[in-house]
């Protein structure tokens, strides 16, 4: 049975999947960027969680990471863009993950662009999504 922090994580990566971009989970970085992009998802941080007692209960603000990536010869600022809004459009059009957590929160992504020896450049980016979810043990 999968703790309520992977049920979490593994609804936040089903729900970017369609997205056009190539969209991995806890992967390095590979050799070639797909042309729609990339999307990295980092399991993150749960942090140290509220407690309430009556009933026990643990409340996280987790702390999960996206990498952006996108590299493309002309347009890159353009495709990157796009892949942005998609990724907040994705994120915005179920804010609970079906309901599995109590609310989630992307923060605004700062990018930077990578130059690549004998390649085009990347434009990258690391976006924070903010996963507010309660269990009844932090184990669980």
């Amino acid at each position: 049975m999968p703790t309520t922090r992977e049920t979490v994580l593994a609804a936040l990566h089903t729900r970017l999947q369609p997205l056009a971009a190539l969209f991995l989970r806890d992967e390095v970085l590979p050799e070639r960027i797909p042309s729609a992009g990339l999307i990295i998802l980092r399991d993150g941080q749960p942090g140290e969680p509220e407690v309430t007692l009556s009933p026990l209960r643990y409340h996280y603000q987790h702390r999960a990471e996206l990498e952006v990536v996108v590299q493309t010869g002309t347009g890159r600022a353009s495709a990157f863009d796009t892949l942005i809004s998609a990724i907040g459009a994705a994120l915005e059009a179920d804010r609970t993950l079906g309901d599995l957590c109590d609310w989630i929160e992307p923060e605004a992504p700062s990018s930077v662009d990578l130059p690549i020896e004998g390649a085009s450049t990347l434009k990258a980016a690391v976006i924070t999504v903010v996963l507010h979810y309660t269990t009844t043990n932090p184990l669980l």
